[in-house]
């Protein structure tokens, strides 16, 4: 079990490198012949046809349609990206939900499920167990599509120490070997199975399947029960010194309020996190461990607010006014090209990104305000970055499933 904080693993040997620029090449100008794979990498046609055979036999491509490439001589056999057989498999511990979702090589999304479930204070060994129920699901519906799941990856709501240890104040976690626990505990996959904080891989999410490729250097708010960021500088994640970079959710913007897990008080989450937003707008009957549901609790929000419900309206502007203020803190200290609003922020983002915007613009250095948008991936973004994260472990080094 390894942490997924360093990124994917990069090949290291001349043959892993070659697999790697090959498969690039491919995924970039599918469908392609090995004549044109063999201009564009700088190979012979004898190495591109061994290396063709090598990823055919690992399931990663596979031989497609003739094509024709310039106006004279015969066409060619085009390799292709083999869609219907490897897939990765990202899981999402959340305080009140379960989620798993299996991606095919092309990131197509092949299975998706929640499970809504008050996780607060249960043992780590009992949502391990949990999950792991969802993970054979997910397995066994990826099989049924005639899909290998070769690896898995798992986002977690805390963050981890220098040895690893996960801590989640929200689940009432702390010191938690998670490697251990996941690695005993998960269905036995061709790749070891990695994790990482769900802001993080939210982020992630953001820019493979998002608009994040499309925005610089941005800022993504993952609002839930706590409120997390992701931090994507150059296309990867910022995660500071010890890996506690974008713990937004415990910035202080109501001094001397309401006492949070983490041991502070006042903290971001306590006042614009899901269950505060919920609670001050009256719905305190649909908050986190209801059989209604995460979805289903921010619909009922959402409802009240389309039809003008003071109370409602009066919650989120409330909390809009405080996450941009600590917005307003993180901007000024990480010069984003473009804030995301992501989580129940995506839902709720027509009532929120006005309160966003001005405080933004009202603590901008000479100007420099950035852009505001919202996630098209609301709350699937952590799960779906799990998933892709395992599907660029493959792309980065496709020789991780022939040893």
């Amino acid at each position: 079990m390894t942490n997924s904080g360093g990124g994917p693993m990069r090949p290291g040997t001349m043959r892993e490198r070659n697999l790697a620029m090959l498969l690039g090449e491919v995924f970039a100008h599918e469908p392609v012949t090995r004549a044109r794979l063999a201009t564009l990498t700088g190979f012979t046609k004898t190495t591109v046809s061994n290396l063709v055979a090598v990823l055919a036999e690992a399931g990663l491509v596979r031989d497609g349609e003739l094509v024709h490439e310039g106006e004279r001589g015969r066409p060619g056999v085009a390799v292709a990206v083999n869609r219907d057989r490897a897939a990765g498999l990202g899981l999402e511990v959340n305080v009140d939900y379960l989620a798993a979702c299996v991606l095919d090589l092309g990131r197509r999304v092949r299975y998706r499920h929640l499970v809504a479930a008050d996780n607060r204070d249960q043992r780590p060994e009992r949502i391990v167990t949990a999950l792991a129920r969802l993970a054979e699901q997910a397995v066994a519906s990826a099989a049924a599509q005639g899909l290998d799941v070769v690896g898995a990856s798992v986002a977690l709501p805390g963050v981890f120490d220098r040895a690893d240890a996960l801590h989640a104040p929200n689940l009432g976690w702390s010191n938690v070997p998670m490697a251990g626990l996941l690695g005993a505990g998960l269905p036995s996959l061709r790749l070891p199975a990695e994790h990482d904080n769900e802001a993080n891989l939210a982020a992630l999410g953001e820019l493979w399947f998002g608009a994040g490729r499309t925005l610089g250097d941005y800022l993504h708010v993952s609002g839930e029960i706590g409120i997390g960021a992701g931090i994507i500088v150059g296309g990867q994640v910022f995660r500071g010194a010890r890996g506690f970079a974008g713990e937004l959710g415990h910035v202080a913007v109501a001094p001397g309020g309401p006492p949070c897990p983490c041991g502070g008080r006042g903290c971001l989450e306590r006042v614009a996190g899901q269950e505060a937003i919920l609670a001050a707008a009256g719905l305190t009957g649909v908050t986190a461990g209801s059989a209604a549901g995460p979805r289903e609790s921010i619909s009922a929000l959402v409802g009240l607010l389309e039809s003008g419900d003071p109370t409602a309206l009066d919650a989120v502007t409330a909390a809009g006014r405080s996450l941009g203020a600590a917005l307003a803190a993180a901007v000024k200290l990480l010069d984003p090209d473009t804030v995301v609003l992501g989580g129940i922020f995506s839902p709720l983002a027509p009532w929120v990104r006005p309160e966003v915007e001005a405080a933004l613009s009202a603590g901008a250095l000479y100007g420099a305000v950035p852009a505001v948008v919202v996630s098209p991936l609301a709350g699937d973004a952590a799960v779906l970055g799990a998933a892709g994260s395992v599907i660029e472990r493959v792309h980065a080094d496709p020789a991780l499933l022939l040893r």
